[in-house]
């Protein structure tokens, strides 16, 4: 099993989690978007070894540096955004009159791999659209969803490399055949299940 803390950063609001297996082990950061010194003081006592994040955008990654710094942990983000990280434009954090960068990736993810650590693995499901190399992360009946997939709703597609029909086929091809039961831990907003956005979800009917 493992534990689970959300942590709301930023001005977007983002959805910050922390990953740590309740029998001891290592940790994992996933899309630590701002508020460092917040992060940090629930990474207190904790082996850190990944900070994932799902896609490039500046709201996922502002606090790479900071984390990885504090931690030694490594960046993993997809090799399609992960030019993002140390590009202003790229992440587009220049469009809110911003200059985020991150550390550049220590590992870029490929696509349908495994993220192997001490006391558990996640997943890795590729799910471009919102962004080029958005991914998901699975944890038995857990799915880290980004951007990709969010209560009532899905990223946005008016963006930068974004893509309104690849972004659709990715979650009806990669996401909605998970089983219903799936809880759902988006980049924003409450959680949800599979079968609740199957049945509920207007941008999917």
């Amino acid at each position: 099993m493992i534990e689970v803390t959300k942590i709301e950063v930023g001005q977007f609001e983002t959805n910050c989690y922390i990953l740590t297996p309740r029998e001891g082990g290592e940790s994992v950061v996933i899309d630590p978007g701002a508020n460092p010194e917040c992060i940090l003081s629930h990474l207190e006592g904790l082996t850190v070894r990944y900070i994932i994040n799902t896609h490039g955008h500046c709201d996922h990654i502002g606090a790479n540096g900071v984390v990885k710094a504090a931690t030694g942990a490594e960046i993993l983000i997809h090799e399609d955004d992960a030019p993002m990280l140390t590009n202003p434009q790229g992440n587009l954090s220049i469009l809110w009159g911003q200059g985020v960068t991150s550390s550049p990736a220590d590992r870029c993810l490929e696509g349908e791999e495994e993220i192997r650590l001490d006391g558990f693995s996640l997943k890795v499901i590729h799910t471009p659209g919102h962004s080029p190399g958005g991914i998901c992360l699975l944890w038995d009946r857990l799915l880290f969803s980004g951007d990709t997939l969010l209560a009532g709703s899905v990223g946005r597609t008016d963006l930068p490399g974004a893509s309104w029909s690849v972004l659709l086929q990715s979650i009806r091809e990669r996401l909605l055949t998970l089983d219903n039961e799936v809880v759902i831990k988006p980049g924003h907003g409450p959680s949800s299940t599979i079968g609740e956005e199957k049945r509920w979800n207007p941008f999917l009917r």
